[in-house]
């Protein structure tokens, strides 16, 4: 009778696969990774390896208005990315947000290496060690342009060029 028992206990704890639970959360993100399709600019939407029924449906959302009718083609399209291989689709989006992380990140540097060579004095010679490129001359005299620009309180003309400027090499060297 143990063996018999056995074989039950067996037959009961069969996998059944992935639950109802993680299957709807699956669900979701595949959905909100298409929805994410949506949003993408024209010229990177092409650049995805999309299957045509896919790229179709993205195209008729955007055109999509109304509320309830833009949520079906929301849900249409999480059904379609249920039935395809969605990680090239995720390995693309995910290397377009580091792109924009990486160009924020610069474009942070650039800020941070304008200020302070407008408010520091030794920030000038930092910055040309840094960056063995730079005009030493050109910066000095943009930067007593924007310091005396900001003294009498003058559109910051100088200031701009010196981003520029600072844009160019820290561009070139990285």
């Amino acid at each position: 009778m143990n063996s018999q028992q056995d074989d039950r206990d067996e037959d009961e704890y069969v996998d059944e696969g992935p639950s109802k639970s993680l299957r709807k959360r699956q669900s979701h993100d595949l959905q909100l990774l298409g929805e994410e399709l949506i949003g993408l600019p024209q010229d990177e939407l092409d650049g995805l390896p999309l299957p045509d029924v896919l790229r179709d449906a993205v195209m008729l959302a955007r055109r999509i208005t109304a509320h309830g009718g833009l949520y079906r083609q929301k849900q249409f399209i999480g059904k379609l990315m249920r039935k395809i291989d969605a990680e090239p689709i995720r390995l693309a989006l995910e290397a377009r947000r580091e792109r924009d992380r990486t160009s924020v990140r610069q474009f942070q540097l650039i800020e941070r290496w304008r200020t302070r060579l407008i408010e520091e004095s030794t920030a000038l010679t930092e910055f040309t060690q840094n960056y063995p490129g730079a005009d030493a001359a050109l910066l000095t005299r943009l930067i007593a342009q924007a310091q005396h620009e900001r003294s009498n309180e003058r559109p910051p003309k100088a200031a701009r060029e010196i981003f520029g400027v600072v844009e160019k090499i820290i561009k070139r060297d990285t």
